[in-house]
């Protein structure tokens, strides 16, 4: 269970929320590159130095919510069956970021050199810790490659989900073969794999 958040910590992700609310507001009135950080600040009323005790970078204003899609994706790790519990995951965060109000959102990352440079890093890195959590986790062993290939796929499964035209069904197709490579990476069928050369 969740512990409630006291005043300070409530006060803290508020504050949180409203530069992250003003910056999206800024980027998307007046575009991307032609807000900087300290516009933000003055929108929003706070120090640049609180803008920056809250987000590393320009660009983490734009995707401030990286933290709880990595968390959501590695919680579902204790959830069994795997696979399935990952597809619901990737299946909500889909729906989240194919909503009509995101559009403009993706339009804005699409025409940005920077921004598209920053998702592909945080992909990486959502993989990076979803493959640690898989390794971690409940149920049968399976190899670090084995971990870090289907962590891979989970978090592409994402990305072209939400690009695809039929997003639900692109989600289905692809954890159709996430969980098939999933299953041949049991270490009782590697091992058959391997006497069989």
């Amino acid at each position: 269970m969740t512990e409630p958040m006291g005043r300070r910590e409530r006060k803290k992700a508020a504050t949180r929320q409203k530069i992250a609310d003003t910056a999206m507001r800024l980027f998307l009135d007046r575009g991307y590159d032609a807000v900087g950080i300290r516009d933000v600040a003055a929108e929003a009323d706070v120090a640049v130095t609180t803008v920056f005790s809250h987000f590393a970078s320009k660009e983490a204003l734009v995707f401030e919510r990286d933290d709880d899609f990595e968390q959501r994706l590695t919680r579902a790790v204790t959830d069994q069956p795997l696979i399935p519990a990952l597809r619901q995951e990737i299946r909500a965060m889909v729906r989240h970021c194919t909503a009509d109000s995101a559009a403009p959102v993706w339009h804005m990352i699409d025409g940005s050199p920077a921004l598209r440079q920053y998702e592909e890093s945080m992909r990486l890195r959502h993989a990076e810790a979803l493959a640690a959590a898989i390794a971690a986790g409940p149920g049968p062993d399976r190899t670090t490659t084995a971990c870090r290939t289907i962590a891979r796929f989970v978090v592409d499964a994402y990305a072209l989900a939400r690009e695809a035209a039929d997003p639900d069904a692109a989600v289905d197709e692809t954890f159709l073969m996430i969980e098939a490579a999933w299953e041949a990476a049991r270490p009782e069928r590697a091992t058959l794999g391997s006497g069989a050369a």
